[in-house]
């Protein structure tokens, strides 16, 4: 086997960043040659905001293993290897009709990476998490051994794979279902909500909304704490697309592209800069409340119009921090979560709330409740105050989303989450704790 080059790597979050050997990954037997060394984890894109797809003696990086294999237009179903991007497949599938039934807010993530995280997106209230679309995966064990493994045929891997942070072995290829749309254009409502209690009631109120996430305005207080703009949506109808595309519905508007040419000076987002860019969101957001029908790509991914938007908090990288907690004490949970942040200072521009609906799993985040997601700028009044964040969530019964943590402590995890535990036996009693293991596996001892 060739001597991986070393590089350095760091998540989307560019906090905290490692040096190890990469290996591109284009075959199966490139994968083969490199997932017997040991303790080996796939990375796919880059994504996952911390260090969970950074390699302790090696990195798999799965992007060139990116092409779609097959297309059943009668199910929807896709096969596709592990480093398609969802963009691709959108691109490939939306003119035909098909889109995914699960999307987070990124369309640049792979579907390896996105099956290993299970992640959610603005519909989990109805549709559940990826796992939800996945029919199988295929996954290359510590031998070199591809199992194809679905909830009838070797359930307990399919189980453990779907959410297990890559920590099962490496999924090399999976089916997926799409969605059929009569358009690419989404029928949006937004509704202002001038504080928690109404932005909580708005969510209750429209559960059978498709989609529907809030912008938060995390540094508000006393009566305006967590005043919101609740985001609804639907797959427009054919009908219901804008006339200048009605003979054309999969189509729309090119959109422009800005790159963040450099990193932001630190002192860029504080509370200041932060507060002010909140009060004029709010307040044009609440101009604009109401219907209107925009396209898909503004509706799912606005940051990704902005490639490299991680350098407006420069070179220290940013942290986010997203928890969801039970609807028992939800409010309270989210109002001290709030409070603390709003005390501290420490500029969020970007705070989301979503609403998800109940799910059973082996290790997915997603649990029936409210998830809260904030991005703070890397130091170390930000460190302490995430500490701060962490005991509100345990002391709510609310667990960590660990595609985006990059600091939290193992311990802080296993009380939060006791299937922790039950990850760690299964791995050691599988024998994979030497063969697949993450910087973050290793510091959060799973």
């Amino acid at each position: 086997m060739t001597r991986a080059p070393t590089q350095e790597l760091a998540g989307w979050g560019r906090y905290p960043r490692r040096a190890g050997p990469v290996s591109a990954i284009r075959s199966e037997d490139d994968l083969r040659a490199v997932v017997g060394a040991g303790r080996v984890v796939a990375r796919g894109n880059g994504r996952a905001y911390g260090d969970a797809a950074m390699g302790v003696a090696l990195t798999a990086d799965m992007r060139r293993m990116n092409r779609m294999l097959g297309f059943d237009p009668d199910t929807g179903q896709l096969v596709a290897e592990a480093g398609v991007l969802l963009g691709d497949v959108i691109a490939a599938f939306l003119p035909r009709g098909w889109f995914p039934q699960v999307t987070p807010g990124t369309k640049f993530v792979t579907l390896g990476g996105a099956i290993a995280a299970d992640v959610h997106g603005k519909n989990h209230h109805r549709d559940g998490s990826f796992g939800a679309c996945v029919d199988w995966v295929e996954v290359m064990d510590a031998e070199g051994t591809v199992t194809r493994a679905s909830r009838k045929d070797a359930p307990d891997l399919f189980a453990w794979t779907v959410g297990g942070m890559g920590l099962t072995g490496v999924i090399v290829r999976a089916a997926i279902r799409l969605r059929p749309v009569e358009s690419g254009w989404i029928v949006q409502r937004t509704v202002p909500a001038a504080n928690l209690c109404a932005a909580m009631a708005a969510f209750d109120a429209e559960h059978a909304a498709t989609y529907s996430v809030a912008w938060i305005d995390c540094l508000a207080s006393g009566a305006a704490l967590g005043r919101s703009l609740l985001m609804l949506g639907e797959h427009a109808a054919a009908g219901e697309v804008p006339p200048a595309f009605r003979d054309r519905p999969f189509e729309t508007p090119a959109r422009g592209r800005r790159r963040v040419p450099f990193d932001a000076p630190a002192a860029a987002l504080n509370r200041f800069s932060v507060g002010a860019f909140n009060a004029l969101y709010w307040a044009k957001g609440r101009r604009g409340a109401g219907r209107s029908v925009v396209d898909w790509d503004g509706f799912f991914y606005p940051l990704d119009a902005v490639l490299e938007w991680n350098r407006i908090y420069g070179r220290r990288g940013f942290l986010q921090f997203q928890c969801v907690l039970p609807p028992d004490g939800a409010e309270a949970g989210l109002r001290a979560l709030l409070e603390a942040t709003s005390r501290a200072g420490q500029g969020s521009f970007l705070a989301v709330l979503k609403r998800f609906g109940a799910q059973e799993s082996r290790f997915s985040f997603p649990q029936d409740g409210f998830t809260l997601a904030l991005d703070f700028p890397a130091n170390a009044a930000v460190l302490a105050l995430l500490d701060r964040l962490d005991a509100i969530v345990l002391d709510h019964g609310g667990r960590f989303y660990l595609a985006k943590d990059a600091r939290m402590a193992a311990s802080t995890l296993h009380r939060a989450d006791p299937r922790a535990a039950a990850v760690r036996r299964m791995r050691a009693e599988g024998g994979l704790s030497e063969a697949f293991a993450s910087a973050q596996s290793e510091r959060l001892m799973l």
